[in-house]
């Protein structure tokens, strides 16, 4: 485990010592990172703006609570929420997303998502595919992979895929790089220091079969200075000095590189300074953290109101140079107190996921990012005896944002009581190959190879949304 000490002062070659993380590692020649940057140099392509920031709202957001109300429907279907009207004439939103219906020319609110593979898990939000997909060779990757081995550059200042999934999403390796390998595995800071997420009893085991290296720890720790790794670096280049020259393919030349360049992005202070929020203007961090009350009673799995600072955290890591951030906000698995859970969590998703696209509208990056925010399904229109909406794989909901899109319209309806699309159904696939069109990718016409050398599309079926490109 490789440690680089963090505080406030700088030492004499320039380097802030609060720069510095600890990255998971045996030793500098295994940083993860390393591997990360190997991998991404093999497409030479140059560097671009364009980024994603893919939202799961883990559990499965109840449609007709949010995006779809149906206020004639039967009152053991239509719930507690009542309908409110938006920027849009004729969208009616619910009373939890005020915000969002004064911006919702800002969004694009799809009502006919389908093809759920009726899983918790978020690789279906990840990758637009289910999770048995080839799964004899590895399976899919997740976008962010892809999108390492396709347009990252060995000269980009930050990775290219970072992961900062949390519950089930963490536990079931939501963001993994299937066929591609380990090389373009995200990078996967920890941090649950800075938001608490407690993890379902049955995943437990799950998230420990993973190992102790599947994260890299953002723990302060004091004592290696930057002139001591500077010379870690110089030793293992003079270690490795007589397997270089009997080394004909350059390989071990090629190690050399990347482990400094993973030392030097860790190092270079700026993706540092994207993951301390500390650095961030105390009244952004308000804009990002909604007043919202715990229900009562609370369920175990809520993050509670600091998780919408997850999004600024996703923002700054965009900023940073980071092209695909994956981020969760969870306690959508409401089987049970529905509707005073959705008190709390509705409210926060308007506040963090509005003020994040006024954030990067405010800086100049919107038509650069594109935004999704969906979940592995939709819920049960009719309302149990627990008051709660169990799973519905039938139907489900996602809004878009940034990215170039024409936003400001709704895609796709439901019938009268949320159970089924009535109209320009969208599936997974849809909208990941939408997300690659944005980044500059033709999904349907651009292959990565797998573990047998055989040519494989990033998307086999679906195709960007016309109405939004």
């Amino acid at each position: 485990m490789l440690t680089f000490a963090t505080g406030k002062h700088r030492h004499c070659d320039g380097i802030s010592r609060r720069s510095f993380l600890k990255a998971g590692a045996l030793g500098i020649g295994g940083l993860s990172l390393a591997d990360l940057l190997r991998a991404e140099a093999v497409s030479g392509v140059g560097s671009s703006n364009k980024a994603v920031i893919n939202i799961h709202l883990d559990g499965g957001p109840p449609q007709m609570d949010m995006i779809d109300p149906k206020p004639d429907a039967p009152i053991e279907i239509r719930g507690e929420f009542k309908p409110i009207r938006s920027s849009i004439p004729g969208l009616h939103l619910t009373e939890l997303m005020p915000r969002m219906a004064k911006a919702a020319d800002k969004f694009a609110f799809i009502r006919s998502l389908q093809g759920s593979a009726g899983r918790h898990d978020a690789f279906q939000c990840q990758s637009g595919y289910s999770f048995r997909e080839l799964d004899s060779i590895g399976g899919r990757p997740a976008m962010g992979c892809a999108v390492s081995k396709l347009l990252a550059s060995p000269t980009d200042t930050a990775p290219a895929f970072v992961d900062i999934l949390q519950g089930r999403g963490l536990a079931r390796n939501s963001a993994r790089p299937g066929f591609l390998g380990p090389a373009y595995r995200p990078f996967r800071p920890e941090i649950s220091h800075l938001f608490h997420r407690e993890l379902e009893p049955g995943m437990q085991n799950e998230l420990a079969n993973l190992g102790g290296g599947h994260q890299v720890s953002l723990g302060l720790i004091e004592g290696l200075t930057a002139g001591r790794l500077g010379d870690r670096v110089a030793l293992l280049k003079s270690m490795d000095r007589l397997r270089r020259d009997v080394d004909r393919s350059g390989q071990m030349e090629a190690l050399d590189e990347f482990t400094q360049q993973a030392v030097s992005i860790l190092t270079s202070g700026q993706f540092a300074e994207a993951m301390d929020l500390e650095k961030e203007d105390p009244r952004m961090l308000d804009r990002y953290t909604p007043r919202v009350p715990d229900p009562d009673p609370k369920n175990y799995t809520m993050e509670g109101a600091m998780a919408g600072r997850k999004l600024l955290l996703a923002r700054r890591l965009v900023e940073a140079g980071v092209r695909c951030v994956s981020v969760s906000i969870s306690d959508f698995d409401t089987h049970s107190n529905n509707f005073n859970r959705m008190r709390t969590i509705g409210p926060l998703v308007d506040q963090a996921l509005t003020t994040l696209v006024e954030d990067l509208e405010e800086r100049g990056m919107l038509d650069d990012v594109s935004i999704v925010a969906w979940g592995e399904f939709g819920r049960t229109p009719k309302i149990n005896d627990k008051a709660g909406r169990d799973h519905w794989p039938r139907v489900g909901m996602a809004l878009l944002a940034g990215g170039g899109m024409k936003t400001g319209q709704v895609i796709g309806a439901t019938d009268r009581t949320a159970s089924e699309a009535t109209d320009r159904p969208v599936n997974y696939q849809d909208i990941i190959a939408t997300l690659y069109h944005n980044l500059g990718l033709d999904a349907r016409g651009i292959t990565v190879e797998d573990t047998s050398g055989r040519p494989q599309y990033l998307i086999d079926a679906g195709a960007p949304i016309r109405e939004l490109v």
